[in-house]
């Protein structure tokens, strides 16, 4: 009877051991993003007859870069953060932030790529969608800057709301061998494409703890979403060429925008506060900055960008 005991006892021990486990497990492992797999059929509908409120607008391309919708970061007017939070102000009440941002001559310094696979290279750069393609996506490098507003309390209303009606029509190209844009900024909550429009297969993954997900084998005209659920530096891939890259910046509050060509930016619609206002880029390390928002003004503020060999984790 005594060893009958043990052995239950053992039993249970072991159940419980296993279990504590699979939870401990369970917390460190990040669950998989939100994947949708849109079909050939809707991938070649023409963009003349999507809707601009269709949830798979972005994901109806039909293998052009005219049927493909171009990629706009989705920056938020004042007016837009405050019908979204509910808040009823007026232009008065609310401030500003203002400047601009200085790149390092290495940022600055067009990139070379390696053609790993140069049969498909040759086949993706000839195809005409490749030169459609607007240059500034592909050389401006301010494109590839993020400059945003570190969340506190007082902008919690605006960005919870805004994140139960996140931007859609996003989307991340598969486009002569690259993504186009590279860097794309979101707000939780928000949903991205990748569309291939090369002539070629592509797969599309990453293994980021903000959301990891593999996309599969899939050709060009068809198109794979995810759902980007919790704030962090996504960095993306191509299991097939493994010289393509992405970063998807998911944040957590509306506050956000890209510099324009010159370097200039403004964030419009901010209560009155303090603020720590961040420009990131991905080969360098985060700038900051604290800043006082008043109502009805404008804070300058300019940000000096040089290359780091030590850029954030993802």
């Amino acid at each position: 009877m005594g060893s009958h005991t043990s052995e239950v006892r053992a039993r249970g021990n072991r159940v419980v051991f296993g279990a504590a486990l699979v939870a401990a497990l369970a917390a460190v492992i990040p669950a998989p993003a939100a994947v949708r797999t849109v079909p050939a059929q809707a991938a070649s509908q023409s963009s003349a007859s999507r809707k601009p409120d269709d949830a798979q607008s972005a994901a109806e391309c039909k293998g052009t870069a005219e049927g493909c919708p171009q990629a706009a970061l989705p920056v938020f007017a004042a007016e837009e953060i405050q019908a979204r939070s509910g808040a009823r102000q007026n232009a008065g009440t609310t401030g500003r932030v203002e400047g601009t941002v200085n790149l390092g001559p290495r940022l600055k310094a067009r990139k070379m790529r390696f053609a790993l696979y140069p049969q498909d290279s040759q086949q993706a750069l000839a195809d005409a969608r490749v030169t459609e393609t607007p240059k500034g996506e592909r050389d401006d490098e301010f494109r590839n800057v993020v400059v945003y507003v570190e969340s506190v309390p007082a902008i919690e209303t605006a960005a919870r709301a805004a994140a139960t009606n996140p931007p859609r029509g996003l989307s991340i190209r598969q486009d002569g061998l690259a993504f186009v844009p590279h860097v794309l900024p979101v707000l939780r909550g928000t949903t991205v494409d990748f569309p291939n429009t090369d002539p070629v297969f592509h797969n599309v993954f990453s293994l980021a703890r903000a959301a990891t997900f593999d996309l599969g084998r899939y050709p060009r005209g068809d198109a794979r979403s995810v759902r980007f659920d919790t704030p962090g530096i996504v960095k993306v891939f191509c299991h097939i060429h493994s010289d393509m890259s992405a970063v998807v910046l998911v944040l957590d509050n509306p506050y956000f925008v890209a510099p324009d060509a010159s370097g200039r930016f403004s964030l419009d619609g901010l209560p009155p506060g303090e603020y720590k206002v961040v420009a990131w880029h991905e080969r360098a390390r985060p700038s900051r900055r604290s800043v006082r928002i008043e109502p009805g003004r404008a804070t300058n503020v300019t940000f000096d960008i040089p290359l780091s060999d030590e850029g954030p984790g993802d």
